[in-house]
Formats: C-alpha cells, structure tokens, sequence
C-alpha cells in the first residue's frame, strides 16, 4: 500500500495531469522507479535506498502515513512536482534555442569572412587593372573597386562589432549550461521529491543564466569590447546544499577546512588571474584587428578613386591594391582565427573558476557543519571540478600552506584548462 500510495503523488489521477507527466517524462528521460510497481516489499531494519539513488523505502512508508492523515500534503506535493517538471520544460526549450541559435551564429561567421574576403580580393584585382593604360578607359573599373572597398569596409565594421565567432561561443556555452542545470534537477528529482524552494533556486538559476547569454542581439547583447574584464557569471547566490548529516560533523573536519581554504587561495592568486590576463591580451588583439581592418578597406577605396591622376602617380594603384590585401589578411585573422571566440572563452574560464570560489565560500561561512553539504561529497565534487583526484586536492592545498607567499605559487588549481 505504501508504494500504490507514493505513486499515486508522483503519476496523478487525472487524466490531463496523467498525460502531462508522460510528455515530460518522455522529453527528460526520467527512469521509472521500482518502488512505484505496487511491489510488496518487507521492510528493513534501516532505510534502505532503492537502486539509482532513488527514494528510500523509509521515505514512502512516511509519505504513505502523512498522505493518510490528510489529502493536503499529497495534493502540496503533486503541486510542487508539477512546477519543477514545468521548470524543466522551460530548460529544454531555452538548451534547443541556444543550440540552434549558436549554430545560426557560426553558419554568419563563415559566410562573413568568406565573403568579405572575396569582396576586397576582387576590388584588389579591379584596381590593378584599372592601374594598366593598356586597358583603355579606367574608369568602369575604378568605380567598381571603390564601391566593392566601401561595401568591405561596411561590411567590417559590422561584423567587428557583433563578432559572430563571440556570439557562437556565448550560445554554445548557453546550451552546456542550460543542459547541465537540467541534468541536476533530474538527478535531485531521481534522490526525492522536490519542494517550494527547490523550485525557487530552479527559477533563480534560470533567470542568472537568461541574463548572462541573452538571446537577441538587438537589445540586450554583451558588450564584445568591456573597458574592464570581468568573468562571466552565469548562476545567482550560492547557498550550501544541506545534506542529511550521517555522522557527526558531516564529514566535515579542521583538516578538510584547512584543504578548501588552501584550494581557495590558489584559485584566487593563479587561476581566475590567469585567465582575466588571457582575457585582456585577446581583447587586445581583437580591438587591433577591429580597427586596421575597415581602416584599410576605406583607404583603398578612396585611393581607387584616384588612380590615373598624373599627380600622383602609380602610388593610389599602389595603396587600393596593397590595402586591400592587408585589409583582407586582417579579416582572416580576426574571424576566421576566431579571435573574438577566444576571449569570450578565456572570460567563461575565469567565471568558471569564480563560481567554484563562491561555492568553497559558501560552505566555510557556514559555521554548523551540519548545515553545510557533506564534507567528503563537497571535497570529492571540488576535486573532479578542477580535474584532479581527492589526493591531488589535498597535496594542492599543503602546496598553498599559509607560509608561502602569494608570489610564490606558480601551480594552478584547475587542470581541465
């Protein structure tokens, strides 16, 4: 009975309810539960968890003796899981609109740089001709190459400003994100039932995110050239993910404390540090070739204009056919090297990074352990995040003792890049 009575909160009654949980559960791919085939099982001594994580034989028996002094928390509960599964809707949908829109992106990309290129190699190739007395008239071909170097440059300046490679980067860090927030909803619906601030956290978390990679580029696009770098920061507060305490402590000890505050000081001096620097050098760059590139498609296109004055000479040939080769190099360089890609992924590195800062934070600020997220999953979780093993977390943080120096810490925590 007490399994027939769990399910009857997870798979509702009514018909609508009933089909709107099965499209949900076809969409995100949740695993049907064992407990939930009105198996009769005998009961253990202890809670005993079912395979997969899922909820514990100890649990349904309680919901099955709440559910049966009054109808209100069965119909709460059904309430709150019809929200979350909601929420997970809304994630799907906004993951396969920034997959398709950073896809959009990219296709720009390619067809701006293979365009504009082909623009100015041509106007170079107008030019020159028009430079030949051989050819009669000049005129028809120097029109024809100062417009083409107009419409390059014009052409430039937008895409210098929009950077598409930057705006496929943004979208395919969105569509990770958005599927990983997912994926750690199901995980937490597969351990139990969600409640009211489960779903607050799910919604907050979404709306950091649909701020940090907006969708339109008209209004609301990231600024591609910021006077001052900062990471990326994708998620809202942190707060510490209280964990049933199995032991005294929660497996938190002084130790472990002190291995956290030494992965947080390297994080800090070496790896955010790091990549805001890498961040700055390739906004640099990009600022550079931005600016060269419409500036040399405009001189040739003004210096095709003049070419035959006999006061000048072979030298406004000279400058439309050059100019236009440098400005088509340049071009290559800034989009096709994907210089702007670059940056945005340096800035999401550094983001990375400060979101692993906030949550080590989060749990040391927490004075009762026993209101922090277990010590041993935290460490375990910390570890694989910078891509190392527990022990090589904790070799990292005797490396980052208190008596060296900041100056003096050379390793970086993360390993993943």
């Amino acid at each position: 009975m007490a399994a027939l009575q769990a399910r009857g909160l997870i798979f509702p009654s009514s018909s609508s309810s009933s089909h709107g949980y099965q499209r949900v559960r076809a969409l995100l791919r949740v695993p049907v539960d064992l407990g939930t085939l009105g198996v009769s099982l005998p009961k253990l001594p202890q809670i005993a968890k079912r395979q997969e994580g899922r909820i514990s034989l100890g649990e349904l028996d309680k919901i099955d003796a709440d559910s049966s002094r009054s109808p209100a928390p069965a119909m709460a509960d059904e309430l709150v899981l019809s929200k979350m599964y909601a929420v997970l809707e809304a994630i799907a949908d906004r993951a396969e609109m920034h997959a398709i829109i950073g896809e959009q992106r990219n296709n720009w990309n390619h067809l701006f740089t293979s365009s504009v290129n082909s623009i100015t190699l041509a106007a170079s190739l107008m030019a020159g001709v028009a430079s030949i007395s051989a050819a009669g008239d000049p005129l028809a071909f120097k029109v024809s190459s100062a417009i083409l170097f107009a419409a390059a440059a014009g052409i430039m300046m937008i895409t210098s400003k929009i950077q598409p490679s930057q705006l496929a980067e943004e979208q395919r860090n969105a569509t990770r994100l958005w599927r990983q927030l997912g994926r750690s909803i199901e995980t937490s619906l597969g351990h139990r039932f969600p409640t009211d601030r489960d779903v607050s956290e799910a919604v907050e978390k979404m709306l950091a995110l649909e701020k940090a990679y907006p969708l339109p580029l008209v209004p609301g696009m990231l600024e591609k050239f910021p006077a001052v770098v900062e990471p990326t920061r994708w998620w809202p507060k942190i707060q510490p993910k209280r964990s049933l305490a199995t032991h005294a402590g929660n497996g938190w000890s002084k130790d472990l404390e002190e291995e956290m505050k030494g992965a947080l000081r390297v994080l800090k001096v070496k790896d955010e540090e790091e990549y805001i620097k890498l961040s700055n050098l390739a906004l640099n760059v990009n600022k550079a070739l931005a600016t060269a590139g419409p500036l040399l498609a405009c001189a040739a296109a003004m210096s095709s204009g003049l070419i035959g004055s006999p006061a000048l000479g072979p030298l406004p040939a000279f400058v439309s056919v050059v100019g236009g080769v440098l400005a088509a190099t340049v071009n290559t360089l800034e989009h096709g090297g994907q210089v702007g890609m670059v940056f945005e992924l340096f800035r999401n590195s550094a983001g990375f990074y400060r979101r692993l800062q906030e949550e080590i934070e989060s749990n040391l600020e927490e004075e009762e352990a026993d209101r922090r997220e277990n010590g041993e999953v935290f460490e375990m979780k910390i570890a694989l995040q910078l891509g190392r093993s527990v022990s090589e977390l904790r070799e990292l943080a005797a490396y980052a003792s208190p008596s060296r120096e900041d100056e003096d810490i050379k390793e970086c925590a993360g390993k993943l890049f």
